[in-house]
């Protein structure tokens, strides 16, 4: 087997594979999603910011991990409003009626799993 080495710069992009440097995104608004990939209806979305989002409940479980910057997670439990600070490589789960909003400290990159068309 013949093996080459790549820098992520140097990278080739086929529909087999992607490579993907999260701190090269920048996006031209807060919370513009760059696609990765969608798996039967699971969606991966890379979204950068420097705003809150909005208060939200997905229909379905979402997964989030801060890839790069601070994000203050607010979240509803039994009517009592929570917020966790979340650091690079940190994740947070919501199940199915969880409602959450994210606060980033200043710019973030976050990774977004959740099904498709979820707010």
């Amino acid at each position: 087997m013949n093996v080459c080495v790549y820098p992520l710069s140097e990278r080739e992009e086929t529909n087999a594979v992607k490579f993907i440097s999260a701190k090269a995104f920048t996006g031209t608004s807060a919370w513009q999603a760059l696609p990765i990939a969608n798996m039967n209806g699971i969606t991966t979305r890379l979204h950068r910011t420097d705003q809150p989002y909005k208060w939200h409940i997905n229909y379905g479980e979402e997964v989030f991990v801060v890839l790069d910057g601070a994000v203050d997670m607010h979240y509803q439990e039994n009517s009592v409003e929570k917020i966790v600070r979340m650091d690079v490589e940190d994740i947070f789960y919501a199940s199915v009626g969880t409602e959450h909003v994210a606060h980033p400290s200043n710019e973030a990159r976050v990774l977004v799993i959740e099904s498709e068309g979820s707010v």
